[in-house]
């Protein structure tokens, strides 16, 4: 067995994608298309070009309907899901990191748009950093109303993130190291965003990964910009 293939991963889609249904979309954020593919098909999909296919999903109460769809797309999917409305990103991300294996475990928000062989690559690189690091995701792509930038050493190494501009941006994809997913945030973190922001300031060893081109899909425009790559990539086949 691979070592990818000995991972559990973790999907956070409990988002409410306001922005989405505001731009006329009906469905549950998950399963908006992509050329074709809900995302959840699309991230579910980008674990299994890793060799990953357990999987622990949440999704919020008015998206219970993705359990059913995703049960019935891949009959064979060992997968979890949470079902709940949660407060805020870091609410879901401790949902689900709550319920994955020890050890390294990958985690991708739904609305990580990227190519499944770009996953892939993420998470063979992130498994040879150490043992004990997280290693997110980055892309120079910057498809992101609120982009959260990072500043990276020689060594690979987050030193910074959330300044006001930059040449990397987090990307939503993310291999959590165990210590890091054990430690409780202090009182008044929100954000998953934050979360990593005080992961940082404590000095836990953080490196960045980069994939070239990922898609925040949170507006119709997103859409658009996934799409143009999906099928630009079909064409080059």
């Amino acid at each position: 067995m691979s070592p990818a293939r000995a991972l559990r991963g973790g999907i956070i889609a409990a988002g409410d994608g306001t922005r989405l249904r505001r731009a006329g979309y009906t469905m549950p954020k998950p399963l908006v298309p992509v050329a074709g593919v809900p995302l959840i098909e699309s991230v579910i999909r980008n674990f299994a070009a890793a060799g990953i296919t357990s999987l622990v999903i949440i999704v919020n109460e008015q998206a219970r309907a993705c359990v059913s769809w995703v049960r019935s797309r891949f009959p064979e999917l060992d997968a979890e899901f949470v079902v709940k409305t949660t407060r805020s990103s870091l609410e879901s991300f401790r949902e689900v990191s709550q319920r994955l294996a020890a050890g390294r475990a990958p985690i991708s928000t739904v609305d990580a748009w990227c190519r499944p062989a770009d996953f892939a690559g993420f998470v063979d690189a992130a498994l040879r950093r150490p043992p004990d690091a997280t290693v997110l995701a980055v892309t120079p792509l910057v498809a992101d109303e609120t982009p959260l930038w990072v500043d990276v050493d020689d060594a690979g190494r987050v030193t910074r993130l959330g300044r006001e501009s930059g040449t990397m941006v987090t990307a939503g994809v993310y291999m959590m190291s165990m210590r890091a997913r054990a430690l409780v945030p202090p009182a008044g973190l929100g954000r998953l965003r934050e979360f990593l922001a005080w992961l940082v300031q404590q000095g836990e060893p953080l490196y960045a990964e980069v994939i070239d081109t990922v898609v925040d899909v949170d507006r119709a425009a997103d859409v658009a910009l996934a799409e143009t790559l999906a099928l630009g990539e079909r064409k080059g086949r």
